[in-house]
């Protein structure tokens, strides 16, 4: 039997007779209830600009490692005036629309002062900008000296992931201080892309913080952690099952995520969980761990190992 033979539509043609329909479609989506792009009279924050804000922000705390090489002698200091105005500005239009926004989903009815919060909320990351530097160089010393392969500060600098995703998430979590909708999470979902290390920017992580090789390691939302702590791989500081409502909706703002206090180290693999759980100072977490209850500080925790025990001959 014949087949039927196949008559490749042009797309000119499908251009000219499809495309209204198609069209027509996009925009009955664009009204309705979860919209995709702009609403109303602003527009939401696209994830190019975002990126151009953090990019800018990266390139002024490392100067020379990211970005344009910098300047030296008396030009530097106008430069960076120059630069810190023009990102300020657009960040403050972001997060304006962000705000705007966040009106419209819970129906405040009055957008009056959005303007107003998201000219404070760039106003105190700038001023903040000395105190990130401060702690990430905490950050970037912690990292070479808890990484025997690390060569120089550079090294680190340059290339590990652990710093980067830090860097972006202590600006990212002054944002989310001030109460910016939408930036802070596309900040630190950009951030996990470029990394394979999520930390939400709602976390409070101190000085000295150094994750090792970091791929897959994820920090919930209301996790603290303290000065010095360091992860390696694949570490979860997450929540045990949500509490919920009495109409069945899961209750937001509570504690969720563990406290992890000073000088603590978590190996590759273990599982955190729990707003009620502390990991108390200086306590090793041993690789592969799940841990739901809290630990005394020193202690070390790690799993018996399978089969029998072997005794060796000295």
């Amino acid at each position: 039997m014949k087949s039927k033979e196949h008559h490749p539509v042009k797309l000119a043609e499908w251009t000219n007779k499809k495309l209204p329909a198609v069209v027509a479609t996009l925009m009955r989506c664009i009204n309705c209830q979860v919209g995709v792009g702009t609403r109303k009279w602003f527009n939401l924050a696209s994830q190019k600009a975002v990126r151009a804000v953090v990019d800018e922000f990266m390139s002024i705390m490392f100067p020379g490692c990211h970005g344009p090489a910098p300047l030296t002698g008396s030009r530097r200091q106008n430069h960076y005036r120059v630069r810190i105005r023009a990102v300020a500005a657009l960040l403050a239009k972001l997060a304006e629309n962000a705000f705007r926004y966040q009106c419209e989903i819970e129906k405040c009815g009055d957008c009056t002062d959005c303007r107003a919060k998201a000219e404070q909320a760039v106003i105190t990351l700038i001023e903040s900008l000395s105190a990130i530097r401060d702690l990430l160089q905490q950050d970037i010393q912690a990292a070479y000296d808890g990484d025997p392969a690390a060569r120089s500060l550079m090294e680190i600098v340059l290339s590990y992931p652990g710093l980067q995703a830090i860097a972006v998430h202590r600006i990212a979590h002054v944002l989310y201080q001030q109460g910016v909708p939408l930036i802070p999470r596309i900040m630190a979902e950009q951030s996990h892309s470029n990394t394979g290390i999520d930390i939400h920017p709602g976390a409070r992580i101190g000085g000295g913080f150094f994750i090792d090789h970091g791929t897959g390691v994820v920090i919930g939302e209301t996790c603290i952690i303290g000065q010095n702590v360091k992860l390696y791989q694949g570490v979860t500081l997450g929540a045990l099952s949500f509490p919920k409502d009495e109409h069945g909706n899961p209750i937001k703002g509570v504690k969720r995520h563990p406290e992890v206090r000073d000088n603590v180290t978590i190996y590759a693999g273990a599982t955190i969980l729990g707003g009620d759980t502390i990991v108390g100072e200086g306590a090793v977490i041993g690789g592969n761990v799940w841990l739901t209850h809290s630990v005394p500080p020193g202690a070390k925790v790690y799993n018996l190992q399978p089969g029998p025990s072997i005794q060796m001959d000295e």
